[in-house]
């Protein structure tokens, strides 16, 4: 993670550890990515690949998504899962959207491109490489990063407010 990375001032008790940020984003399969178009935001499901420092996202060339980070590369992203409150977790990264390689990508020529390819084909297409001619490949390393882990929450001692939030919620009227 880049140096000037902002830091999680709220939350801290429940945040998820570099390790557990690291765990996480290998395991999850789906993100939501947020740009910002011409009439305002615009949020997509994508799948996605973390490496450490940054997450990649295979994106059509010709989709509002890329014309919105052609126009502003500003993004969020969140992953997230949790049936029930006290199982809530998930990250939200923010940063700059790049492109990276050729768009639409279709060369095997750039080794940084082709770990990647690999990376990806591993977690969502059983190894197999496509290169379409339809997909560029975008790489955002974030700028901030929020977390939390609700499961958390019954370890924090009651005055951090775990037993008084657990007890609100299990109150509160249905829908």
């Amino acid at each position: 993670m880049p140096d000037e990375l902002r830091q999680q001032r709220r939350g801290r008790p429940i945040a998820l550890t570099d390790a557990e940020r690291d765990d996480y984003l290998a395991r999850q399969r789906t993100c939501r990515l947020a740009t910002t178009g011409p009439h305002g935001p615009h949020v997509t499901a994508l799948w996605f690949h973390w490496d450490g420092e940054a997450l990649w996202f295979s994106s059509l060339s010709r989709s509002q998504r890329w014309a919105d980070l052609l126009r502003d590369p500003r993004v969020a992203v969140l992953i997230d899962d949790g049936d029930g409150y006290e199982e809530l977790r998930g990250i939200e990264l923010r940063g700059k959207v790049e492109m990276v390689g050729d768009v639409p990508h279709v060369s095997a020529t750039d080794p940084l491109l082709n770990a990647i390819d690999q990376a990806f084909a591993d977690k969502y297409t059983g190894g197999v490489v496509v290169r379409d001619g339809r997909h560029g490949w975008l790489r955002m390393r974030p700028e901030k990063v929020s977390s939390w882990d609700f499961r958390k929450l019954a370890h924090l001692p009651s005055s951090a407010g775990a037993s008084s939030t657990s007890s609100r919620v299990g109150n509160l009227p249905p829908g």
